[in-house]
């Protein structure tokens, strides 16, 4: 207090303290700034009465309103579910081939089967549906069975030579050379022919001649131009899309011994609305196509077989 005085050039009191002939002011703090401090701990106590905030041996102390961050996300859980249950109830009550018709629960579909996708089918197909190496890229628009809604859905319950299921997408490429239907040179022409109507290899004397044993022996399946049948799930072989590579090796291995791969039957796993919902999301990655119903005389013979 002795060493308390008063500047000279600013007329402010110093704090009596002095290191090196350097002296503190005593500034007073704004009067605004000490407003705001007292309105803080007003606010703090309020705070601390009002909502849980002082810690205890087991809990906090619950506040005067009865607020807790558990109670909030549960609630906001219900709503978020009551919301859900009406897409999911509009979903389930729709044929899957109208959905286009309505595009905010077509919308709502995509994202719903974006998150079952993620959680069910990217360990083979990858996160962007991009497949690999025997499991079939589902952005673009190359389809073995059919890309509408319906017939993706289908693809979806039944899987794709599941056992047990009797409706299963079921097609058997005969092994060629293991079982002695053609010899070795026979699949070297028959590869060359498969390349060229890709445009992967010219035209050759020994596509030729694969030709020739393509027509006796594969046409019946992929047709003489090998374009494919989706009665029988076969590829379209004048694409530039492979399951098992592209590659004269991978072309021979693969008709001298097929590979089958196998898609599980998800009707036993997923509940119909998330399979709808799968349908659709694979259906918006790019390749979809639209539903064309069934001709009529196909109609009435399914309506026949069902009343027998």
């Amino acid at each position: 207090m002795a060493n308390k005085r008063v500047d000279e050039a600013t007329n402010t009191e110093t704090v009596g303290h002095e290191w090196d002939g350097i002296e503190e002011l005593n500034t007073p703090l704004p009067r605004w700034w000490l407003w705001s401090f007292y309105a803080c701990i007003v606010f703090a106590i309020g705070y601390s009465i009002a909502y849980p905030a002082w810690p205890l041996v087991h809990k906090a102390t619950a506040g005067v309103l009865g607020w807790t961050s558990r109670g909030q996300l549960d609630q906001e859980l219900k709503e978020a579910a009551a919301e859900r249950a009406k897409t999911v109830a509009a979903l389930k009550d729709m044929p899957i081939e109208q959905l286009p018709e309505h595009p905010e629960l077509m919308h709502a579909a995509v994202a719903g089967g974006e998150a079952a996708f993620k959680v069910n089918c990217v360990q083979c197909h990858g996160a962007g549906a991009a497949g690999s190496n025997g499991f079939p890229n589902l952005n673009d628009d190359d389809w073995l069975w059919g890309g509408d809604l319906k017939t993706i859905e289908t693809t979806l319950i039944h899987g794709v030579r599941q056992p047990g299921d009797d409706q299963t997408r079921m097609s058997q490429m005969p092994a060629f050379g293991r079982d002695g239907l053609l010899t070795a040179s026979q699949i070297q022409d028959v590869t060359s022919f498969v390349l060229s109507l890709s445009g992967r290899e010219k035209a050759s004397a020994a596509s030729q001649r694969g030709k020739v044993a393509f027509e006796a022996n594969c046409a019946v399946c992929h047709g003489p131009d090998g374009k494919g049948s989706r009665q029988f799930g076969a590829p379209n072989l004048a694409d530039a899309i492979w399951l098992y590579a592209g590659t004269r090796e991978a072309v021979a291995s693969q008709i001298g011994n097929p590979r089958h791969g196998v898609m599980p039957a998800w009707g036993t796993r997923l509940d119909p609305v998330t399979i709808k919902m799968l349908a659709a999301y694979v259906h918006s990655r790019g390749g979809g196509e639209e539903f064309t119903p069934p001709p009529v005389a196909e109609t009435q013979a399914e309506a026949t077989t069902a009343a027998e």
